[in-house]
């Protein structure tokens, strides 16, 4: 799925867009669920089958052949089930991320969709969410916020490293019965006019 942004910009005359083929292949939202759920384990098809039960086992088998094909999935074991042989999938480490490279071509409009469908995952996530039912924000670890932070170009580097430092054990869990997945969401950008206001104070 390509999502148009609104306000999107065009390509300025002259300059080439982004090699779109990485980004079309990863950012799309069944696509997108898949790798999450692989993130970090090995799984079967049948496995993301159980976990992901709204998505048609067909569009899910198209999406695994395309990921596998494209190198964003590895095909780490292949076992006899039966009649058929069962493939057992991983996330090979960086595979999924669209590096520097992929983005050194990229106009704000090509920005302006990937974060568009940045935020449609989680909206994707968040509806799924109220669907169910019992709805329960406290109890469920539900929330969201803005939080302002005036901070130098080494102080934001130290937030980031802390950070970092805090997720990495917590992503590394793996699936367990008394574990709840959850879905840590997370954008950081500069406050354009607290710039230009200190801009303009020098």
């Amino acid at each position: 799925m390509r999502l148009g942004a609104g306000g999107s910009l065009p390509a300025p005359a002259g300059i080439k867009t982004m090699n779109t083929s990485k980004e079309n292949l990863i950012l799309h939202p069944v696509r997108i669920r898949i790798l999450m759920a692989v993130s970090g384990r090995q799984v079967t098809a049948q496995q993301l089958a159980d976990e992901l039960p709204d998505i048609p086992q067909a569009s899910l088998y198209r999406s695994l052949n395309a990921l596998a094909a494209g190198g964003i999935l590895a095909v780490v074991q292949e076992r006899r089930t039966r009649n058929t042989i069962e493939k057992v999938y991983a996330l090979p480490q960086q595979s999924a991320m669209l590096s520097a490279a992929d983005l050194e071509q990229a106009t704000p409009g090509d920005y302006m969709r990937l974060f568009t469908q940045y935020l449609g995952l989680l909206l994707g996530y968040y509806g799924r969410y109220l669907a169910q039912g019992t709805i329960d924000l406290a109890r469920d670890g539900v929330g969201y916020h803005l939080a302002p932070m005036n901070l130098s170009k080494s102080e934001f580097a130290d937030m980031a490293r802390a950070l970092n430092a805090a997720l990495a054990p917590f992503i590394q869990n793996q699936p367990a019965p008394d574990r709840q997945r959850y879905i840590f969401g997370l954008a950081t950008m500069p406050d354009v006019a607290g710039i230009s206001s200190d801009r303009n104070e020098k």
